[in-house]
């Protein structure tokens, strides 16, 4: 997964990664020449007391350092370039993946899921990338350099480096082996760290209500220490690595300086030719070390690769149209026909067989017991999810074959959880119509009953709104939402329960000033206060998926049980005659 990962979002960087690998190719042969010039410098040099020889090699071991510099310092740039650039598009590629999903591939993966993958995986995956243009593409470079160099200094010596070599990376091998599922747990722990913390952090205000701070504080803290654990594992073994890497260094350089005596007393080699082989002896460990580094890294960033493919190869099952239909003949004619919806992995459909019709003019209600599908149903006509039998029809146009953008134009949704960006309240207003004018902003606030407590903020329209509208009441936030969906005004509103915050007097006001201002669109209101959908036109009852009843409130008062009971439920039998 991380090699098709890199070659899929590497590919159009191919010029500067060719450059880097010439300039990392260039620094390592003069780090290979360097102790050479060394070598000659103290046999032909020091020995016989060659000044001049001295100086002339040393100016140039100077000019090879300073290519050597150059030469890294333009890799690394272009290494950080590079990785940078692939964190981004591959964050940007996660990102265009996630928008596409329907609220079915969301609730599989699950918000802090998404969030790691997007953020933190993907880190590690650019980390992995900065590394190996950094160190990697040197460290093949200079081991086979180093041997070869080495072998030139004195072929009996280098024997020492048939048993060096094998035992590191053997030794680095059953490390490696060992950190991968550990890498693996660690990420899936990182996850349910943070599903705990965004849970605590969202539901504070539940969490005080029921005096919960000791129960989720002991959540928090096990899955803390399910992290921390694993972390620890983790960290044993790679604290393991370096002592392991520099035990056999320390036993190889005693090695070579031991043998390495032997030969200068025997005439078989010059203090100078084991000065250099020792320093051979070190770029080859060292390039061994940074292979153990990058090796170390590999296994995370392969496991946060795999995560990251997992998104970017999930289809969405909310599809865009091969042929998108981008003009309506009809507006605001709603129908749903035969539709069926099933979440993945249920026994049982959530809803089977429903059939409404909405027109404009006309107000709509569905009203039915938890569970029994209402919310479901009318996501199916924005998409959030599509239907798994049956159609849903706008304008006489399957959802499915619409052009998401007249889609937009023509469907306003107000959720049942109404939810704020952080800004202003006039750039969440504008969210669905950018161009808004004040006045126009300004008038859906007034209908939507907010324009007396938006005028009291600290700058009106330029009040700051935090993040999801905490800063706001509920019923503020339900106002807010209302306005900004009769901002865009659409041809169908589709009101989820999307006056449950109000008191009574605001729900009646509203609705009567919603009443004159959609007076020619289509409305659907899903509500459980019977009282909000009483004067409907016309009322759909649901129960466990199925359409139970249509008809206005007093024929279904008179016919339907189930519409019966919901009403008594809340009203007393004058109240709902």
């Amino acid at each position: 997964m991380l090699r098709q990962l890199l070659r899929i979002h590497l590919r159009p960087y191919q010029r500067p990664i060719a450059l880097l690998v010439a300039l990392q190719f260039l620094q390592t042969c003069a780090t290979l020449y360097l102790p050479t010039l060394n070598a000659d410098i103290i046999d032909n040099g020091v020995v016989h007391g060659d000044t001049g020889y001295i100086l002339r090699f040393g100016a140039l071991m100077i000019a090879v350092s300073v290519v050597q510099v150059v030469c890294n310092v333009g890799a690394v740039y272009y290494g950080a370039r590079t990785a940078a650039a692939l964190g981004r598009d591959v964050r940007a590629a996660v990102f265009e993946r996630v928008q596409s999903f329907s609220a079915r591939e969301v609730g599989q993966f699950g918000a802090p899921s998404l969030i790691t993958r997007t953020t933190n995986d993907v880190q590690q995956v650019q980390m992995l990338v900065l590394m190996a243009f950094t160190l990697m593409v040197s460290a093949p470079i200079m081991c086979v350099g180093g041997i070869v160099m080495a072998l030139g200094q004195d072929v009996p010596l280098s024997a020492v480096l048939l048993a060096v070599v094998p035992v590191l990376g053997i030794a680095v091998s059953l490390i490696v082996k060992k950190m991968r599922p550990l890498f693996r747990t660690m990420q899936v722990r990182l996850d349910t760290v943070n599903r705990v913390l965004r849970e605590q952090i969202t539901g504070n205000r539940v969490i005080r209500a029921f005096v919960r701070e000791e129960y989720e504080r002991e959540r928090f803290r096990r899955a803390n220490e399910d992290l921390t654990e694993v972390s620890m594992s983790t960290g044993r073994l790679m604290a393991l690595m370096f002592p392991t890497v520099m035990t056999v260094v320390n036993v190889s350089s005693v090695a070579v300086v031991w043998f390495g005596a032997h030969r200068i007393d025997s005439g078989g080699m010059q203090i100078g030719a084991l000065t250099a082989f020792l320093a051979y002896l070190m770029q080859i460990v060292m390039a061994v070390m940074m292979a153990t580094f990058m090796f170390m890294m590999v296994p995370r960033a392969e496991v946060c690769a795999e995560r990251i493919e997992e998104v970017l190869r999930t289809e969405s099952s909310v599809v865009p149209p091969t042929a998108p239909v981008r003009k309506l003949l009809r507006h605001g004619h709603l129908e749903v026909r035969g539709a069926d919806f099933r979440y993945p992995g249920a026994e049982e459909p959530v809803l089977r067989g429903v059939d409404l019709v909405a027109r404009p003019g006309e107000t709509t209600a569905i009203i039915g017991s938890t569970g029994s599908g209402k919310s479901t149903l009318l996501g199916l006509v924005p998409r959030l999810f599509d239907v798994t039998g049956g159609k849903v029809l706008v304008d006489g146009v399957d959802v499915r074959e619409l052009d998401p953008v007249v889609m937009a134009r023509t469907v306003g949704l107000v959720p049942q959880k109404p939810y704020l960006f952080s800004g202003t309240v006039a750039t969440n207003l504008r969210y669905g119509k950018p161009d808004a004018s004040d006045g126009e902003l300004w008038h859906a606030l007034e209908v939507a009953q907010a324009a007396d407590f938006v005028r009291e903020l600290d700058g009106g329209l330029d009040a700051p709104i935090a993040q999801g509208g905490t800063n706001v009441s509920g019923g503020q936030r339900q106002r807010l939402a209302i306005a900004r969906t009769l901002v865009q005004r659409p041809e169908i509103y589709l009101f989820d329960d999307s006056f449950s915050a109000l008191d009574y007097t605001t729900d009646a006001l509203l609705r009567a000033a919603l009443a004159a201002e959609t007076a020619e669109a289509t409305v659907v209101i899903v509500a459980q206060r019977v009282s909000t959908i009483r004067d409907a036109d016309r009322i759909v009852v649901l129960d466990e998926g199925r359409v139970v009843g249509t008809g206005r409130h007093h024929e279904l008062m008179a016919a339907n049980e189930t519409y019966r009971e919901i009403v008594l439920s809340q009203l007393t039998e004058a109240e709902a005659a």
